[in-house]
């Protein structure tokens, strides 16, 4: 990370949407802004409650992060099928119905659990582990396959013409978030500046949670195979929940610590598919996301 590059701590973050941005701030404040397909901008600010403020218990560490894990599934999905909805220009399209957007969440959880946790080790079942007799070596050649099926799924997605465009919008939320966090205005010109990798990034979760998960795992052994999986399944709250802190701990220390710089470093490489360099209009329509949730005050200190 660059001295340009260096900054503060903030709990701002986003996700980048069909053709817009979604940016949130710590007190539930959201703004979602799509470009329209006859190039209209439009925003949607929302406002909730968030579950740590209204239930304390589930602020404590390790539980925030299962919670911050499940809100960002919930939300994600619906705020994907807002922005689908909006850019297309025919209203006969409906946005999903609370329980198909439930339904929806149930299944991502399935596939990503069963495609990134159970299969790596049913498919160890069959291969020939016999000079691997270690259960903690076992655990780290599983840990290796699940890290390459995740690598080989960004590859193929990063492929599709619409993801790449999403990805090119999850550059400039995180080229947007960077600028506010180094207190430059929140200009195109300025983002420009800045890179598409964050550390605090939700790729960069996803694979502190397959390190993390491994280690975790390690500590039962290698019993049999449903055995394993049922470790697996009843463990991955509290892995989320791990995986978060080390994220916000990373993200406070990254930029100062040349230790904790060298171990982001494996989460900002697999950022390099999932982000992409915006164009300047990408970059406006980020702009625009964080400003409407950023309190008065601050909107006209970067301006």
């Amino acid at each position: 990370m660059t001295e340009k590059q260096k900054k503060q701590y903030t709990a701002y973050g986003g996700q980048a949407v069909i053709e817009g941005v979604m940016m949130k701030g710590p007190d539930g404040k959201s703004a979602v802004v799509c470009r329209r397909s006859n190039g209209e901008l439009v925003t949607e600010l929302r406002h909730s409650i968030p579950l740590t403020k209204k239930y304390p218990l589930l602020g404590l560490p390790v539980l925030r992060g299962v919670v911050a894990f499940l809100d960002s599934m919930i939300g994600g999905i619906k705020i994907l099928s807002y922005s689908a909805e909006l850019y297309g220009s025919d209203d006969e399209e409906e946005s999903l119905s609370e329980w198909q957007m439930l339904l929806a969440v149930a299944l991502s959880l399935v596939l990503g659990v069963g495609l990134f946790m159970i299969l790596p080790t049913v498919i160890l079942r069959f291969l020939p582990l016999q000079q691997i007799t270690h259960p903690f070596l076992r655990n780290l050649l599983e840990g290796s396959v699940r890290i390459l099926f995740f690598l080989t799924y960004l590859i193929a997605v990063s492929r599709m013409k619409d993801i790449r465009r999403v990805f090119e919008y999850h550059g400039a939320e995180h080229k947007t978030i960077y600028c506010y966090e180094a207190k430059q205005p929140l200009t195109v010109e300025n983002a420009r500046k800045f890179s598409t990798l964050h550390p605090r990034c939700g790729t960069s979760f996803l694979f502190i949670v397959m390190v993390v998960s491994s280690l975790f795992f390690s500590l039962f052994g290698w019993p049999n195979l449903w055995l394993r999986v049922t470790y697996r399944l009843l463990l991955m709250p509290l892995v989320a929940g791990f995986s978060y802190e080390i994220l916000r701990f990373m993200g406070k220390l990254a930029g100062d610590n040349p230790v904790m710089d060298f171990l982001i470093r494996p989460g900002l490489w697999m950022q390099k598919l999932t982000t992409r360099e915006p164009d300047d209009l990408q970059l406006e329509v980020a702009i625009r996301a964080l400003e409407a949730v950023l309190p008065p005050e601050e909107v006209e200190k970067h301006v």
